[in-house]
This record gives C-alpha cells, structure tokens and sequence, in this order.
C-alpha cells in the first residue's frame, strides 16, 4: 500500500480522550486506527510514537465519525458504517475476525472460541482473541463484545473498567464473581455461515 501522509482528530468522550488517525484517499477520508484512552489517559503519547508524522487535520466525515463515537460512549445506540475504515491495513485472517465481530449486535457478545468456529477454525480461540487485540478500529468495530467461554472478560484495549461499562450500557448482566451472564449469545456453536444468534 502506498504511504499517504496522515493525519489525525482528537476528541473527548465519556471514556477520555480519543484519536482517530486518517489519510485521504480518491474516494474520501480513510480512518486507519481509533486510539482509545486507557485508563484515562490521552493516547497522544502512542499517536506520536505509531505515527510521528501526523498532522492535525479534520474533515467533514471525520468529524461525523467523531460525533457517532462519543455518542456510542455516552451509552447511545449507534450504527457505524465500515466504508470509512481501512480494512485492507490488516491481514487476511484479522480482516475475517473484524468482519465477523462487526456483525456481533448490541446488547449480545460472543466468545473467541465461537467466532473462529464461525470462521471455519475451530481451536482458532487464542488467534481470535490475538486479532481483536490488535483492532485498530475499536468502537466502530465493537471488539469488547467478545468474551471467553466462561463469560470472563478477556482483554480490551482501554482497560477491563472500560469494557464491563460498555457491556453493561448495552444492557448485558453480570456474576457477582465478574463474569458475563451468558444468555444473549451470538454465532452458535458450529454455525458457519452469517450471523446468527441464540
């Protein structure tokens, strides 16, 4: 892929700061990653270490992206398109996990174990999980709506604290011992086609 100059958007949400990085292409704008707060803390350090030559630049989508984001953070029900997303910065397999976790609804997870079943590649659970860390386009692709069988959280990239207040203003339950309440449960074990939930 040819190197475009890139810029980037910061905002504020419920959640901290965010960053949307971007380049334009022929077409429009294209997001090449969301950098998320963790913890709180503004991820400008990691903007500046991951893309050193960014420049500060909006653009009419970008903002419309934004505004979509912190509303989504606010605990408001919104869609994301993908058109705007670089998906071909990913690899193959990451693509195919982001695809199938984009099509996971509101208010249900899945497990990584489910999704590479999914996928075709079952025992995949690790590789899944792997793929999901390295999102780049987290919120928009709703990443922390993946768990592990057991319902336990598994990582996410702005924190744990972050991903339960995610799960639970999209109204999932939780154990007193922390885990997801796993009855809004989405890809059915063996299933290999489109979504389907149970």
């Amino acid at each position: 892929m040819k190197r475009e100059q890139l810029h980037y958007q910061t905002f504020r949400t419920a959640f901290g700061p965010v960053a949307i990085v971007w380049w334009t292409a022929s077409g429009g704008p294209r997001v090449r990653q969301v950098l998320l707060a963790r913890n709180g803390k503004s991820p400008k350090a990691r903007l500046r270490r991951s893309y050193p030559g960014a420049t500060p630049l909006s653009a009419p989508e970008v903002a419309r992206l934004a505004g979509k984001i912190q509303r989504f953070l606010e605990g408001k029900p919104t869609t994301f398109d993908l058109g705007l997303v670089a998906l071909e910065v990913c690899g193959d397999f990451q693509r195919r996990v982001l695809v199938a976790e984009y099509g996971i609804p509101r208010g249900r997870v899945s497990t990584y174990g489910r999704i590479a079943s999914t996928l075709g590649v079952r025992g995949a659970a690790r590789a899944v999980g792997n793929a999901l860390a390295g999102n780049p386009f987290p919120i928009i692709i709703p990443c922390h709506r993946a768990v592990r069988g057991d319902g336990s959280l598994g990582g996410y990239q702005g924190g744990a604290k972050m991903k339960r207040a995610l799960l639970v203003m999209e109204g999932l339950e939780f154990t007193p011992g922390g885990k997801v309440v796993m009855q809004q449960v989405h890809y059915s074990r063996g299933f290999r086609g489109g979504p389907q939930s149970r």
